[in-house]
């Protein structure tokens, strides 16, 4: 692992692939940033003291630190028996950590982007801690979340989809702690762009082949159809004499890979062409994949270079057609939720799996092991908590609101939390602050998809209720309308 303090940046495929490109990370100059963006002078035209935080200008900063794993440990995402892990065999493209501070007045608030597969809600309660004690951000206004890429490892339970890697995940806190200490340095007067683009053959709900896009999702819409969002959403943060920000939200889950070179699936790839080309350097934002992979469909987990070839043309776009809005104020709120377990479902399990094992070796059963080793986990299962405690949170800069939550959302649910938020750009952000599966419609219940059946065995909960997903949907969106 690269000594955390040198400048980061992406480089060539260490051991077993095809070269990527070498890329430095630039400083912006306002020329190239006016170039690049199509936006506009520095001194934009928006007023900064309308919102109720008087005398308040936004800062940004941001702090970035490699995390790239060493070899030999386990990678999360994929399933392998007992004997037969997968193992990180060398680097596709490092992997990084890159925080994002902002301050407008006294509010302050931290976004940590983490290039990894997942991470439970102990490692990110005790990641926020330890930010907040070194930067004076309160904890409740930290976020971290997870691009979920399967070419890295997991830092929570999964049942044969990738053992825990103790001592690297101390080091992913600690380089984490580091950039965000980082971003606080590095704050400086900002303003806030966005921009908004469609990636046409960057992904495809993978559940259907009837799906129906985010332009036709209208007041009537629900989750009685299977939908695709294919919307990219970039925030651009232009600073005087510093490199401008760029953080963007796409929803597509990062599988193009599935061998063992470790890195950050086609989010890598995308931000090493801007990079070049460019002189921006990305951070992604994973959006509700739940039911999505990447690509137009042809090849179903995604070929990386379609992939790129559809997303990264839309992401200049959006960085093309970003205009100011208004960043004040800067607004955070916290809550917790429950999402309601089926255990009535559960105990059906448990007692099939008892009475007639030998039915339950495949399918939402993965393999005779697999279903051994959940049976024994859970047949002494304390069957009186009926529900499970999340960290729902949102913040607001302005005009933009953005949402976290914990979990692998279905399509509809990201769209309806947009439709029906009262700011005119909602970002809706997954694997936040924690990571409890899916939240799929009840369809998926219905039909006994992988995402409903087989993952809450694989993280080792109760199935959820088939109308738990409307139910996070529906806090999330009340959350938004205390912000406005």
């Amino acid at each position: 692992m690269k000594p955390s303090h040198q400048r980061w940046q992406r480089s060539k495929v260490i051991d077993g692939d095809e070269d990527m490109p070498n890329s430095a990370l630039c400083n912006v100059s306002r020329r190239r940033f006016l170039k690049v963006s199509g936006a506009l002078a520095w001194s934009l035209a928006v007023p900064r003291k309308s919102w109720g935080q008087e005398d308040a200008n936004l800062e940004a900063g941001e702090g970035v630190a490699d995390i790239t794993p060493p070899l030999g440990i386990e990678l999360g995402g994929f399933h392998r028996p007992p004997g037969q892990e997968r193992r990180v065999r060398g680097i596709r493209q490092p992997t990084c950590v890159r925080v994002l501070a902002l301050r407008a007045g006294q509010s302050q608030v931290i976004i940590c982007s983490l290039e990894v597969a997942a991470f439970a809600d102990a490692f990110a309660d005790r990641v926020r801690r330890r930010i907040s004690d070194q930067t004076g951000v309160e904890s409740d206004h930290i976020r971290l979340a997870a691009t979920h890429t399967h070419s890295m490892p997991g830092f929570c339970f999964m049942r044969q989809w990738g053992a825990i890697p103790e001592d690297f995940m101390r080091t992913v806190e600690e380089r984490t702690v580091e950039a965000a200490r980082r971003a606080i340095e590095d704050l400086s007067p900002a303003e806030l762009l966005v921009g908004r683009s469609v990636a046409v053959g960057g992904s495809h709900n993978r559940t259907t082949k009837t799906f129906k896009t985010e332009d036709q999702f209208g007041d009537t819409a629900t989750d009685e159809d299977r939908w695709l969002d294919r919307t990219i959403h970039v925030m651009l943060f232009p600073r005087k004499g510093k490199q401008t920000l760029c953080w963007y939200h796409f929803s597509a889950h990062a599988v193009c890979y599935a061998d063992e070179l470790a890195g950050p699936d086609w989010p890598g790839e995308v931000a090493t062409r801007l990079r070049d080309e460019e002189g921006l350097d990305p951070a992604f934002l994973q959006g509700y994949c739940g039911d999505v992979n990447p690509g137009d469909g042809s090849d179903w987990r995604g070929e990386i270079k379609q992939t790129v070839s559809a997303i990264y043309p839309a992401l200049k776009r959006a960085i093309a057609n970003a205009a100011p809005v208004r960043y004040l104020p800067l607004r955070s709120l916290r809550t917790e939720a429950r999402l309601p377990y089926d255990i009535d479902r559960f105990q059906s399990w448990l007692k099939m799996y008892r009475e007639s094992p030998e039915k339950c070796t495949s399918g939402e059963w993965v393999d005779p092991g697999f279903a051994e080793d959940w049976y024994r986990g859970n047949v002494n299962r304390d069957l009186s908590q009926k529900e499970l405690p999340i960290s729902l949170s949102a913040l607001c800069l302005g005009d933009v609101a953005m949402v976290f939550h914990p979990s692998e959302l279905y399509t509809c649910y990201g769209l309806m939390i947009r439709r029906d938020s009262p700011f005119a750009h909602t970002i809706v952000v997954g694997y936040a602050d924690g990571f409890v599966g899916y939240l799929p419609d009840p369809k998926a219940y219905q039909a006994g998809e992988y995402a409903a059946m087989t993952v809450p065995k694989i993280l080792d909960y109760p199935p959820f209720r088939p109308e738990t997903a409307r139910e996070m949907t529906a806090t999330a969106a009340k959350l938004l309308k205390r912000l406005a």
